[in-house]
């Protein structure tokens, strides 16, 4: 068995994108709210254990002590009540993860995630009742939609067939506000028989890719054809200045950083289909 991720574009109704941002934003506030919980704790267990070291304690009792601390200040938060669960599931456990590999050191510290960030998302996995998930697609009148949970039947762009069973989905909010799913499977791989049809693959910047045999694939070169809009935007951003009264009228601090965002995902999705086209 093994798992394989689909990458579609989604258009969702405006009433829909506000329920995604609101499920990016919990999932966002769960995570720095745990963060910075396991940080207190952390520091938590260091003065418990300091006041044990200098005799003014008996024993590290710091669990019981942070934790009845903790749960007299809680404030439920009826925000989250509204989203999807699996999709905070997975952002702690996700963090329990990170904090996992930090602890063998593989990796760094978890940091706090960022509203700013350029990409946002959430990741809602699939539960089935009776063979029936929480994430499934289906077409109805030659147009596709992907269920998703608290969201609803969503319009996605579809661009070949899903195979498997569905694990999780997860969606992904650009810097230019388009919003996209990767949904992971797991399928079975099926045995393909050995051919004794041979042919050598190049690829190259003149060339995309030369075969073999003689034939070539032309590079179209798509870069280099809005290379001319973002050196532009690329300009216009490098002569603002932070607090200046050009940047907080026009508001260029962010209009360009999107420009250069934009045309640069225009390259992409002008690549990527010929790239995927030529196999």
């Amino acid at each position: 068995m093994l798992r394989f991720a689909y990458k579609f574009r989604l258009n969702p109704t405006d009433i829909q994108a506000t329920l995604i941002n609101k499920t990016i934003g919990c999932c966002r506030f769960v995570c720095n709210q745990a963060l910075a919980k396991q940080n207190e704790k952390i520091g938590f267990w260091f003065v418990v254990q300091e006041m044990v070291q200098n005799g003014q304690l008996t024993e590290n009792r710091w669990k019981s002590d942070f934790f009845h601390a903790s749960n007299a200040q809680k404030e439920l938060t009826s925000m989250l009540n509204e989203v999807d669960s699996t999709a905070l599931k997975s952002t702690l456990q996700d963090l329990g993860k990170a904090f996992k590999e930090f602890y063998h050191k593989s990796k760094g510290k978890p940091r706090f995630k960022s509203k700013k960030n350029k990409t946002q998302s959430y990741k809602a996995k699939c539960n089935y009742n009776k063979g029936i998930g929480t994430v499934r697609m289906k077409r109805i009148e030659k147009k596709d939609f992907l269920l998703l949970p608290n969201i609803g039947w969503v319009k996605v762009a579809k661009s070949r067939e899903v195979r498997g069973k569905i694990l999780s989905a997860t969606v992904r909010k650009s810097a230019t506000g388009k919003y996209f799913v990767s949904i992971l499977t797991e399928q079975e791989i099926e045995t393909v028989q050995d051919s004794m049809f041979e042919i050598g693959i190049d690829l190259g910047l003149k060339e995309f890719a030369t075969f073999s045999d003689g034939a070539t694939i032309s590079n179209p070169k798509w870069f280099r054809s809005l290379e001319e809009k973002l050196v532009k935007a690329q300009r216009i951003l490098s002569r603002r200045k932070m607090g200046s009264s050009m940047e907080r009228a026009l508001g260029c601090r962010i209009k360009c950083p999107v420009d250069i965002e934009r045309d640069s995902l225009l390259s992409a999705n002008y690549r990527s289909p010929h790239q995927n086209r030529c196999w």
